[in-house]
């Protein structure tokens, strides 16, 4: 069967802000041919990030492909150590986009839900543990993402038109 896309984007239903540079930039890293899986990172600015379990991290390898993501602090820092580190642009957090050859889909849709991916609650772990390889590419966008219910006022506040 002749797939009508080459890829497939999908936007993660708490990251409504989605800039259009993103979903380019995420496409891009299928031109080379190489890339079966990939996602958007960013690199963490502040360190109250490196707490926030509802923003997963991510651990990526020297070509940009993803080692772990994790809602702990990973690579671990000692904390006097935290600020250089995200100064130095060490840690990155995902941004919930990601980009699938197509062909690709059925066989992951078919991978049953893995130890990691129960453990921190991420489907992207459940592919890195059954072996493929994920492609990142940085971001430099903030996104607004909605990942507790505080973050609708936070995103509400932001687009609310004052008179």
């Amino acid at each position: 069967m002749k797939e009508a896309y080459d890829v497939v984007v999908n936007i993660q239903g708490d990251e409504p802000y989605i800039h259009p540079e993103q979903i380019d930039l995420l496409v891009s890293c299928f031109k080379s041919g190489d890339s079966e899986l990939a996602t958007l990172i960013k690199r963490i600015s502040l360190v109250e990030e490196l707490d926030q379990v509802n923003l997963p991290k991510v651990v990526i390898d020297n070509s940009g492909k993803a080692l772990y993501f994790s809602r702990s602090v990973v690579p671990f820092t000692k904390p006097e150590a935290r600020f250089q580190a995200v100064e130095q642009g060490l840690y990155y957090k995902h941004i919930g986009i990601y980009g699938y050859r197509a062909s690709l889909l059925p066989e992951l849709a078919a991978l049953p839900k893995s130890k990691l991916e129960i453990m921190e609650s991420l489907e992207q772990l459940r592919w890195l543990e059954n072996g493929y390889s994920i492609t990142t590419a940085i971001s430099n966008h903030e996104n607004l993402a909605v990942d507790v219910p505080e973050d609708i006022a936070l995103i509400e506040s932001r687009f609310t038109v004052s008179d």
